[in-house]
């Protein structure tokens, strides 16, 4: 702390790293919304701040969860599913109990920003300790670029749980289901991507980007069943 003061640059430089990615793939998904109905800036804002507060949480049941984990695959597995329950979790504080859910497509986008919040954070405090160690150019090819995947990680894997909602909108009584699918394949893909970057020290970083779009590709197509399937709404 006493070298962000000495060096506040260091501080800009992180928060911008994780800020910029964040709000950048924050504005390409909601673009991909009905643009004749699009959710309330200020609950988008609201998920997305949640989704930050809920990374201090992840810290804290990720270093108690060491206490009982020493396997280094099981420990992987355990903070992808910590990370994409609290998402969960931020996204019910925004919409249990209200009816700001209007349409299928509506779930994914509060989810995305949920998770894009919690990655800005996240990859903010991931980014000053190399950009403290080794200068700004220097700390960001150490980490792989880590970020950029990380960032778009979050978003895809809790647009998952989103998604599978979506497409229960009109068979609640299977929505429970569907919830439990979307966040096991959520868990499943944050825990390949972090398997792949940390015993790979980020070599296959490309290998896991090129997976990641082609799942940001599968859920593009699936936003916009979502998408159709919002238009037999009543109006």
């Amino acid at each position: 702390m006493i070298q962000l003061i000495k060096e506040p640059k260091i501080l800009i430089y992180a928060i911008l790293g994780g800020l910029i990615p964040a709000i950048f793939w924050l504005w390409f998904w909601l673009k991909e919304e009905d643009s004749e109905q699009t959710e309330p800036r200020i609950l988008i804002a609201s998920a997305f701040i949640i989704g930050g507060a809920m990374v201090m949480i992840a810290i804290l049941l990720e270093k108690y969860s060491l206490v009982y984990l020493s396997n280094h695959t099981t420990q992987i597995i355990v903070w992808a599913a910590i990370e994409e329950i609290l998402k969960l979790l931020g996204v019910f504080i925004i919409i249990l109990g209200t009816n700001i859910i209007r349409k299928p497509i509506d779930y994914p986008m509060y989810f995305i920003a949920t998770a894009l919040g919690f990655a800005a954070l996240e990859n903010i405090l991931y980014l000053i300790h190399p950009l403290d160690t080794n200068g700004t150019v220097v700390g960001l090819l150490t980490g792989n670029l880590r970020f950029l995947g990380s960032t778009l990680l979050h978003a895809i894997a809790s647009s998952m749980v989103g998604s599978a909602l979506g497409l229960s909108f009109y068979i609640k009584q299977y929505r429970t289901i569907y919830l439990i699918g979307g966040l096991f394949c959520a868990i499943l893909l944050h825990s390949i991507f972090n398997f792949f970057i940390m015993k790979g020290s980020g070599e296959n970083f490309l290998s896991v980007f090129g997976f990641l779009w082609v799942v940001t590709i599968i859920n593009i197509l699936i936003f916009e069943k979502l998408r159709r399937m919002g238009k037999y709404l009543p109006v």
